[in-house]
């Protein structure tokens, strides 16, 4: 995949349903092929296939569980994000947290299924634990920024240039990002200087009037 990246998480935002979120995706691709940068996008489960189908862009599932095909009602199998059109998922977001057990387990059915792996950690200590079971990518989201407008690249500088060297040491082939009040370009070109490849970002742009202008301004600063 290629690196640097934003990846767009669209949440349960109703700017990011339906119509909505395939024309949202529609911006991301648009400002992706402008600037020659790799913007990814999280829909919900339900647009999976409906923006899959209309974009050339990479997707990725909100969440996958560690469950095979089989009768498990509403659960959310990596199998059917797969063939949906995602190449990856995010697991254990700060609003969706798994216990350690549970993130091993949903790493090893996405990978079952050749789906990246992004697990999201709200510490360095927690990320230690999870660098165990060898994601992809390991995203330090510091859980009372998220969605403040306060960027973790910004407020907590040295924190997360502690994570990247720390991950770094552990395996140097899972992928830092980090998000969490990430909001502006100056945000993202920090994240960047720190060591990161990377943000997640959501309702700065999700809910932005002109998602496009926040995007363009972060893309500038990506590379």
């Amino acid at each position: 995949m290629k690196l640097p990246l934003i990846i767009i998480n669209f949440k349960s935002y109703a700017e990011g349903t339906g119509n909505r979120a395939v024309g949202l995706a529609k911006i991301c691709e648009k400002v992706s092929k402008k600037y020659d940068v790799n913007i990814t996008v999280s829909p919900q489960d339900a647009d999976l296939f409906r923006v899959s189908s209309w974009l050339d862009i990479p997707i990725f599932a909100q969440s996958v569980e560690p469950i095979a095909p089989g009768a498990h009602t509403g659960h959310e199998l990596a199998l059917a994000a797969k063939e949906a059109g995602a190449i990856g998922t995010l697991i254990n977001h700060s609003e969706n947290r798994l216990s350690l057990t549970q993130i091993e387990q949903s790493i090893r059915v996405a990978k079952e299924n050749g789906l990246s792996t992004v697990v999201c950690s709200p510490d360095i200590d927690f990320s230690k634990k999870i660098a165990k079971f060898k994601p992809d990518f390991i995203a330090y989201e510091f859980p009372e920024l998220i969605g403040t407008g306060r960027a973790i690249s910004e407020v907590m500088p040295e924190s997360v240039r502690e994570f990247v060297e720390v991950i770094s040491d552990i395996d140097p082939e899972i992928i830092p990002l980090c998000g969490a009040g990430i909001s502006e370009g100056k945000d993202v070109k920090a994240a960047l200087e720190l060591g990161t490849k990377g943000v997640i970002v959501a309702s700065a742009v999700v809910k932005s009037d002109d998602p496009e202008k926040v995007l363009e301004n972060m893309a500038k600063n990506l590379k």
